[in-house]
């Protein structure tokens, strides 16, 4: 059962990882890129500090057990889906598409919050 749990909590924390890696390589590849408009860039910029919060979170919650991190992570990841959804309303929602973003969202988000909370606990186990 103990091993069971080690893998689950690996594999969580390595696709926490990429897809932090993932939202860095959004943000570098907008800020680097062309024209964009200022509210994308601003968009940009959270997306790629929630993926760098995320890593150092995560990071945090992999040598330690503490019970901060969570909360860290509740902060950066709820600011973060705010201005998801506030992005993708200033636009209006015109297909499902925009539902399947913040619901897709959403799951990433709270599997990232997941794996730092398995983290967290495993000194605890």
């Amino acid at each position: 059962m103990n091993n069971q749990n080690t893998m689950l909590r690996t594999g969580l924390a390595i696709f926490s990882a990429i897809t932090s890696f993932l939202f860095v390589y959004y943000a570098v590849t907008v800020l680097v890129g062309g024209e964009t408009s200022s509210w994308l860039k601003a968009f940009a910029y959270v997306a790629g500090g929630y993926g760098l919060a995320n890593i150092y979170i995560l990071s945090w919650a992999w040598r330690n057990q503490a019970d901060w991190p969570m909360w860290a992570y509740k902060f950066f990841a709820f600011s973060f889906f705010g201005l998801f959804i506030a992005d993708t309303l200033s636009q209006g929602i015109k297909g499902p598409m925009e539902v399947v973003g913040i619901l897709g969202l959403a799951c990433v988000l709270w599997i990232n919050w997941l794996a730092i909370k398995r983290l967290c606990q495993s000194g605890k186990d």
